[in-house]
Formats: structure tokens, C-alpha cells, sequence
């Protein structure tokens, strides 16, 4: 990149960078990161719904602490992250992300996979790693990724490939200005949708209009199925927590929209909404334009990385509360290769 990624201009609007060819290349000697947990699908049936989301997000705090800020790129996933790191961080990188994957076993008993990939690898794959700013208020800036460099990331890692193994004996990472201590949120329109959309062709215009009807079909641009309500009172104490914000920040500084190779929302919709998006997508697919998993829950789920020292800069991570993003995935994965199970 000619300029550090934190330096790229933003987009307010999210249905600009559903045009992907806006986004900016990664240097060939950067370094990809993915975790996940492993059977994420019976922890979340289990009941240990929260765990999974904050294990999820820990790699993102845990590394914006130990480097000192939060500029890289990256991306919540809901039973795990995906990042893009500078090489000259890279044995820092490794570090923190044993550590992580050694306090998800120890201390919650997850099992939680890691690993790194440099994106010259990716490209000599035939996938490619570009990146993207959104900026959901003045104070919160998402990163978003196209190219299908993660999704590949995603597949070597779990076959085995560019995976790191968890620190031997427990280290505590630093994991400060995590929290998932909100109440989960409720419908107020009938059903909170988990809906990942993922493009067969990432260069493809006809995906760019698709993803474009749904978002206005569910309500996502106009904010009417912003799954975070506008109208909840947070005590004093939780403003001072923000650096002084109020709830109103909340609802700005979540990720209920997201793009990383694929189209990723947390919604709260009407089941006439979900009916016709549904029928959209299962026309596209028997097109042969997208693969698409979806799921329905009555509750969503809030994460929140309030960085110290910058507390007004809190971001908020949304998933459903009935594992909405790892079961949508088992969906979308079914439909890739029905024979296949997720893990």
C-alpha cells in the first residue's frame, strides 16, 4: 500500500464498497491471520453462546494491545476473527496469538484454531487481499476484505496448513477493554437474521447489484433493521466506560453490516422481509451467482472492544444469540458441498 492502512479514506456509505473494485491491494509481504473455534456448533448448543463470541473477538483485542493501537485491518466473524498485520510484526503476532489460543482452552474450554499466511501465498493461489475502510460514525472505522484471500486463508488453516499451535504452558493475554457484559437483545420486528451471501465470481457486477437489493430489502441502509435499539438508558458508570459516550454511540459503532469476501448481516427483520430475501437468494443461486446460509434467532448478541486510551473509538461486534453466524456458515458450506461438515 502506498499509505498505512489506517490513512485509507472511508466510506459512510456501506453500499459503495459492495463494489469491490474501490478496494486497495495488501503489500505481497503482509500477513493474514484467521482463528476460529474448532466445533464452535456444539459449544453455542451447550449454551456457551458468549464464550464463542468473545473468544472470537479476543484475537482483535489482544493484538491491538500488545501493539499499541487498533490501525490494522480486521474483522469479527463470530467464532473468530480475520486480520492483516504488517511483517514487522509478525513474531509479536505469534506470540499473542498463542496466548490467546491457550486462554481459550485453559480458562473457557475452547479449542481455538490460529494461524498466519503471508498474502504473496494467497496470490500465487490465484486469490487476492484488498482492503477497505467504513466508517460507521465519526469515531468507529470498520475494515472491510475482498479478493477471496480469506476465505482461502480459511480453508489452508483448517486442513492443517499455516496453522500455529497454542502456547504450551498459560500465559495470560492482554484481552483489557473486551466485554460481552451486555443483556443479549431481543426482536422488536420478529426475528434477528444471521445471513452470510457469498459471491461465486468476487470480481462480479451482478453480485454488487444483488447484495444492493437485499440490503435495501431488509431495511439495512435506511437503519429500520438495525438490530440495536435506539431507545435503551445505560447508567453512568457504563457512559464513563465509553469515555464519556452515550448509548447513541452504541447503536452508530456496531457492525451489523459487513463485508469479508462475504456479505455478512445481523438484522432484525420481519419474517415477510426474511421470506423475500430468501426467495432473492435462491433464485441467485440457482443462477449460479452465491452461495448463502441463514439463520433466525430471537436475541442478539453484543461484544464490545472499548481500546484503552481511546475509549470513545469503541466498536461493537454483533451475532445472534443462537450461534447466527456458525449456523448461517453450515448452511452456506452445505450448499458448497453438501457431503461436507463444518468444523
Amino acid at each position: 500500500m502506498d499509505k498505512p492502512f489506517g490513512q485509507l479514506e472511508a466510506s459512510s456509505d456501506f453500499a459503495v464498497l459492495l463494489d469491490t473494485r474501490t478496494y486497495t491491494p495488501l503489500p505481497d509481504d503482509w500477513l493474514i491471520g484467521i482463528t476460529d473455534v474448532v466445533d464452535s456448533t456444539t459449544a453455542i448448543a451447550r449454551g456457551h453462546y458468549k464464550d464463542v463470541n468473545y473468544v472470537g473477538a479476543s484475537a482483535i483485542a489482544a493484538l491491538g494491545n500488545a501493539l499499541g493501537n487498533f490501525d490494522f485491518p480486521f474483522v469479527f466473524r463470530g467464532d473468530g476473527a480475520a486480520f492483516a498485520l504488517d511483517p514487522g510484526v509478525k513474531e509479536t503476532a505469534i506470540s499473542v496469538l498463542r496466548r490467546v489460543a491457550g486462554y481459550a482452552r485453559d480458562q473457557l474450554k475452547l479449542n481455538l484454531r490460529i494461524g498466519l499466511v503471508a498474502v504473496k501465498d494467497i496470490r500465487a493461489a490465484g486469490r487476492d487481499v484488498k482492503v477497505a475502510h467504513f466508517a460507521a460514525s465519526e469515531a468507529a472505522t470498520y475494515a472491510m476484505f475482498a479478493g477471496g484471500g480469506l476465505n482461502w486463508a480459511d480453508r489452508e488453516i483448517k486442513a492443517g496448513n499455516y496453522a500455529l499451535l497454542p502456547c504450551a504452558e498459560y500465559a495470560t493475554p492482554d484481552l483489557r477493554g473486551l466485554t460481552c457484559e451486555w443483556a443479549p437483545i431481543p426482536t422488536q420486528r420478529g426475528d434477528i437474521l444471521s445471513l452470510l451471501v457469498e459471491p461465486k465470481d468476487t470480481r462480479s457486477e451482478a453480485f454488487t447489484l444483488l447484495a444492493r437489493r437485499l440490503l435495501a430489502a431488509l431495511g439495512a441502509e435506511d437503519g429500520s433493521s438495525r438490530p440495536v435499539p435506539d431507545d435503551v438508558v445505560i447508567s453512568k458508570d457504563a457512559e464513563d466506560y465509553l469515555g464519556g459516550k452515550g448509548w447513541a454511540d452504541v447503536v452508530l459503532n456496531s457492525d451489523y453490516r459487513r463485508y469479508d469476501d462475504v456479505l455478512r448481516l445481523t438484522l432484525d427483520c420481519t419474517p415477510e422481509q426474511i421470506e423475500r430475501v430468501e426467495a432473492l437468494l435462491t433464485s441467485a443461486k440457482e443462477r449460479g451467482e452465491v452461495y448463502f446460509g441463514l439463520h433466525r434467532q430471537s436475541h442478539a448478541l453484543m461484544t464490545c472492544l472499548v481500546p484503552i486510551g481511546a475509549r470513545g473509538s469503541h466498536l461493537h461486534f454483533l451475532d445472534g444469540m443462537g450461534g447466527g453466524y456458525t449456523a448461517a456458515a453450515s448452511r452456506l458450506e452445505a450448499q458448497k458441498n453438501p457431503s461436507a461438515t463444518l468444523n
